[in-house]
């Protein structure tokens, strides 16, 4: 439990930012940036925190958008609080992340208000593409979470879920090299390049009852092989994206859709150069801290399930974080259940509403609680702790 000054700093230091904080999400949402490209973002948050009296940190992990800030007292636990700005190439904000910038930053202000009194020290890390450009994974790497006892953030959705499953990611590139030839005259002496590209999809197709519930195959043909229907394709490539709701089960089927497109490129002759661009891990929620979450969630007057088997799910770099440090992802609606969700259209005009804003101020008191329960609860941490090993083994 927080003791009530806590409570009271944090909640009376988040209604001083509301106003503030409603006009950073929806300046981010109203100038959508790509991934790596969130300079206006990035910009807005720093000089945001800077006249709050914080010392931003920017170019973390040597990317130029990334930033962190601190505050509270070095060397006693210390929770990250995550903060993503990104956006979707023509769908904009679709992704909500304006809202998780604006709430993340939220959240970190307002518990800088209880961090000393509590014993420890929260994190805010700006982190850049995670629509897929793994920002989080190269914050890994630079070793910005070493040290934290937990990392915190939350997703705009069509409902409230407090656990709930992302999966791993992996991107195929399969390039077939055959050989042109007369289409009519000789089609003997050529090597088609797009049929070997199309039976890949069909091998695939075939192999799905085989996948384990949660896994998802999808793809493109990126290269249609030639402009005349005359000449035998010399050239064709796939994109082909390979998602499981587990590690183990990912590289299942990876190892299937790499063999779907050698048979394919083995039976019409043709060379193939296979490239993978390594994705993101499942997401491995730590339900104590989840349930943290969700007891001060509660409070505020928002209840929220545990978990929704009927929600669809993605991928995310959280993922990756979440097998470094115990983390939380929960999903906060900002729409009536099913009537739109993630990358719509309907969903990015939503992003902007007055209800998105309610439900941002949320998430960050109650992420905000949140951390500050964790800096101050050793009891919580040893839970935290003893099911992230759990998890982990």
């Amino acid at each position: 439990m927080i003791d009530d000054t806590l409570l009271r700093a944090i909640e009376d230091r988040a209604e001083k930012e509301r106003s503030a904080l409603v006009t950073l999400s929806r300046d981010i949402h109203a100038h959508p940036e790509l991934r790596f490209e969130e300079h206006r973002a990035a910009a807005g948050i720093a000089a945001y925190l800077e006249r709050g009296g914080f010392v931003v940190e920017r170019g973390v992990g040597g990317m130029p958008t990334a930033l962190r800030a601190r505050a509270g007292k070095a060397g006693g636990p210390r929770v990250a609080i995550l903060a993503e700005y990104d956006a979707l190439p023509e769908i904009g904000h679709a992704c909500g992340h304006n809202l998780i910038a604006a709430g993340g930053v939220g959240a970190f202000v307002a518990a800088s208000a209880a961090a000393e009194r509590a014993g420890g020290e929260v994190v805010l890390l700006g982190t850049p593409a995670e629509e897929g450009g793994g920002g989080k994974i190269k914050l890994i790497e630079a070793g910005a979470f070493e040290g934290a006892d937990a990392a915190l953030m939350f997703h705009p959705f069509d409902r409230d879920i407090l656990v709930h499953p992302f999966l791993a990611l992996a991107t195929y590139t399969f390039r077939f090299t055959g050989k042109a030839s007369h289409a009519a005259a000789a089609p003997h002496d050529g090597k088609n390049a797009l049929v070997a590209c199309m039976d890949t999809f069909r091998l695939v197709d075939s192999q799905r009852p085989t996948f384990r519930d949660g896994v998802r195959v999808h793809g493109i043909v990126t290269d249609g092989g030639g402009e005349a229907s005359n000449i035998i394709s010399e050239s064709a490539a796939c994109e082909i994206v390979v998602r499981a709701i587990d590690d183990v089960e990912h590289a299942r089927v990876r190892a299937i859709v790499e063999r779907c497109a050698r048979a394919a490129a083995l039976a019409s002759d043709v060379e193939l150069t296979m490239d993978v661009r390594e994705g993101y891990r499942s997401l491995l929620c730590n339900r104590a801290l989840a349930r943290a979450f969700g007891a001060h969630l509660s409070a505020l007057g928002r209840a929220a399930k545990e978990t929704d088997p009927t929600a669809g799910t993605g991928s995310t770099d959280m993922g990756d974080v979440s097998h470094v440090v115990p983390s939380i992802h929960p999903m906060l609606g900002i729409v009536d259940e099913g009537t739109t969700t993630i990358h719509q259209r309907a969903f990015e005009a939503a992003a902007a509403s007055d209800r998105a804003m309610d439900t941002l101020m949320i998430a960050a008191k109650a992420m905000a609680r949140t951390a500050i329960e964790i800096v101050a609860d050793g009891e919580l941490r040893e839970r935290v702790r003893s099911e992230f090993r759990s998890a982990r083994a």
